[in-house]
């Protein structure tokens, strides 16, 4: 529950801050955000006796999500976007396959990474990145982690990653919230990878609003997204945050 209200303060001030900002400058034309990082992520999936496992790296503390669990990833380097002729989403396969190998001592076929959603970091955050999310099947559990930006693994089911959330066992950033929530619903990596590869990626940029239940991150589609307004009627797509109890991932039809 502490970490809940921390979320919850941080959240508060950094929206004050940003509204303080864009009260100050917006009218003069001078307000500018930060440009996002291109960089690339990997949900890898292996099957198991107990249903789909995702592998999960513990990252620094001292770097960008220090201390939460993600999936392997990082940024683009500007060879891989120049050996592609700027084509960003080749360039983001290529760091993909080895920022995985990096990470997590995993080797990749490029030709397997399935493309299902983007994110980009929402504007009010000092340091943004742009990035695209693969899905790839491995056989093998074996993970060497490199023991400087990642200093932990686990292969967790999506449904124990979500408990481990909501138990305050382990922090994840939002995206990997949303992305586990996705999977929990398949039984099969096969079943993952053949609905994600048949769908158009998801494109979410969130919008951070609060309410006096806690946080909502507003993704595209839902209702109140356009006008930054959780309250507006319409179709939900969302996660709420609450000061207190489990985070819940919204997306309706």
């Amino acid at each position: 529950m502490q970490k809940a209200l921390q979320i919850f303060s941080d959240a508060h001030h950094i929206i004050a801050h940003y509204s303080a900002i864009r009260e100050n400058y917006c009218s003069r034309s001078t307000l500018t955000m930060s440009d996002p990082i291109p960089s690339s992520t990997v949900v890898l999936l292996r099957d198991t006796r107990r249903g789909i496992k995702v592998l999960l790296l513990r990252r620094n503390s001292k770097i960008a999500y220090g201390g939460s669990w993600v999936f392997p990833g990082g940024r683009i380097d500007p060879d891989e976007i120049a050996k592609t002729d700027h084509n960003a989403l080749q360039a983001a396969k290529l760091a993909a396959v080895r920022e995985t190998h990096e990470e997590a001592g995993i080797t990749l076929e490029q030709e397997k990474l399935v493309y299902f959603s983007h994110w980009t970091t929402p504007v009010i955050r000092p340091k943004r990145f742009s990035t695209w999310f693969f899905m790839a099947p491995v056989s093998e559990k074996k993970v060497e982690i490199d023991g400087g930006e990642i200093h932990d693994f686990e292969w967790h089911t999506p449904e124990s990653a979500l408990q481990a959330q909501n138990q305050g066992s382990i922090e994840l950033p939002p995206p990997t919230f949303v992305t586990l929530t996705q999977l929990s619903r398949f039984g099969s990596t096969t079943q993952a990878l053949e609905h994600f590869a048949a769908q158009p990626p998801l494109e979410i940029q969130p919008i951070v609003t609060l309410n006096n239940e806690g946080i909502i991150y507003l993704y595209n589609g839902d209702g109140g997204y356009a006008s930054a307004n959780p309250e507006e009627p319409g179709r939900r797509h969302r996660l709420l945050q609450p000061k207190q109890g489990a985070w819940t991932y919204i997306c309706e039809p």
